[in-house]
């Protein structure tokens, strides 16, 4: 299989490069409950764009269909050259069959709110188990992989523990690793945080820190917004299932100019 490198083109290169992950004009909804209402974004390759807003605006249900765990209704889905939906004559979004979407799931990797990690292996096993099974790799590039990560994700001394002998925070480390080794081209961030307190908070989002310096693309679904305007290139703000506004992340958050943006940062910080 082909070794994909994650984040290799810098900020330089993001204008003029193809998206890491192009969606246009999606929309999804739950019975009678419209939950996207014609989105359209883009991710380039080194950016990070943080998706901020109110609960029950999108902002999840965005980005699962993004990592293919919900189907859109409408609108096209693309990752870089890999077109994984395009809409028919009536506008509903028709996705490419199975192979197609065996390779669009190895174009990114997505960490949960709850970790979801196996808890009968051990972080070790946890990390590598991907790589083997789906990706087919060899055994030692693998580990070597691996057990680099979980350096990087300061872990040294748990490859043999199992999920309930970490930490929180140590358990998202971990599931940060494990989709890193995957190599995708992005990583996927579901409110990493939300299950933390605010010391292991602190440890989750400087590791995030990190990889957004290495030109990691990512995109995040956060309420953590010093976070957002701080580390992401970009910020998103959704409620009623739309884009309400985008910008540059320290213009949307410090000087929002939609006033429902307003409010709810106002909210927010009150």
């Amino acid at each position: 299989m082909e070794k994909r490198t994650i984040g290799k083109a810098g900020s330089e290169g993001r204008g003029g490069m193809e998206p890491v992950v192009r969606l246009a004009h999606g929309s999804k909804s739950f019975a009678e409950n419209a939950v996207l209402k014609d989105i359209s974004l883009e991710v380039r390759p080194g950016e990070v764009v943080s998706v901020i807003g109110p609960s029950g605006g999108g902002k999840s249900t965005l980005l699962r269909c993004l990592a293919l765990l919900e189907t859109l209704d409408g609108g096209s889905l693309s990752y870089g050259e890999l077109s994984v939906a395009e809409p028919d004559a009536g506008g509903r979004a028709v996705y490419g069959g199975k192979d197609v979407i065996a390779q669009a799931r190895q174009r990114f990797g997505l960490v949960f709110q709850q970790f979801n990690l196996f808890p009968h292996m051990t972080v070790l096993r946890n990390i590598m188990d991907a790589p083997l099974v789906v990706q087919r790799r060899p055994r030692a590039e693998v580990e070597e992989q691996a057990r680099a990560l979980i350096a990087k994700m300061g872990l040294t001394g748990c490859e043999e523990k199992v999920p309930y002998q970490l930490s929180g925070g140590q358990q998202q480390r971990a599931s940060i690793a494990r989709a890193l080794c995957l190599n995708p081209d992005a990583l996927f961030f579901d409110e990493p945080t939300s299950a933390l307190d605010p010391e292991l908070t602190g440890e989750v989002l400087k590791v995030m820190k990190q990889l957004a310096a290495e030109d990691i693309t990512m995109l995040v679904v956060t309420h953590e917004m010093a976070f957002a305007r701080e580390v992401a290139d970009r910020a998103i703000f959704m409620d009623g299932g739309r884009i309400v506004e985008e910008g540059p992340a320290d213009q949307v958050i410090d000087h929002p100019q939609n006033p429902r943006t307003r409010e709810f940062l106002a909210s927010y910080a009150g």
